[in-house]
């Protein structure tokens, strides 16, 4: 169960984050993260750190995804599809033998037994707010920004 500090759009960043990475650096998904509402990090296992032009392209990056308005949705497998399919390292041992992977689209698909927003367009803008590289570890600190408020109409007195 989510704590209270749980943060259903930071997490399907968090998703959308770690295909990112993996799908530029060769790294795999984070193998330590912490997520909470006002902030969060990821650890990858990767050969050096990255320069400033490589966070910016990794934060446009998810950027891109985010904007692009993609379904998030959900799909049920066998333990034995999922164990062949996907990295299944992070479930508990008592998973069971039905697998829940959480889709972004084609972009991203994972076991994932957290809560998640419907649709990309509902988690803001994602800002990486530090990445630091140590012993073959590069941590990416990261935050979502709110929304663009919406113009609010001004009502006339009656």
């Amino acid at each position: 169960m989510p704590g209270k500090d749980y943060n259903p759009a930071m997490h399907t960043a968090e998703h959308i984050l770690n295909s990112v990475m993996d799908k530029m650096y060769h790294c795999g998904r984070s193998f330590s993260s912490h997520i909470e509402s006002r902030k969060s990090k990821c650890d990858y296992r990767i050969k050096k750190g990255l320069s400033h032009k490589e966070v910016f392209a990794v934060e446009r990056t998810v950027n891109e995804i985010i904007k692009m308005n993609i379904p998030v949705g959900e799909e049920l497998v066998s333990r034995r599809e999922a164990d062949k399919k996907y990295f299944t390292g992070k479930l508990p041992e008592d998973a069971g033998d039905t697998i829940r992977i959480i889709t972004i689209g084609n972009f991203d698909a994972c076991p994932c037994i957290g809560q998640h927003v419907s649709n990309t367009s509902e988690i803001g803008s994602f800002s990486i707010t530090s990445a630091d590289f140590n012993d073959g570890v590069l941590r990416i600190r990261f935050r979502l920004l709110e929304h663009d408020a919406p113009e609010q109409e001004i009502r006339q007195p009656a």
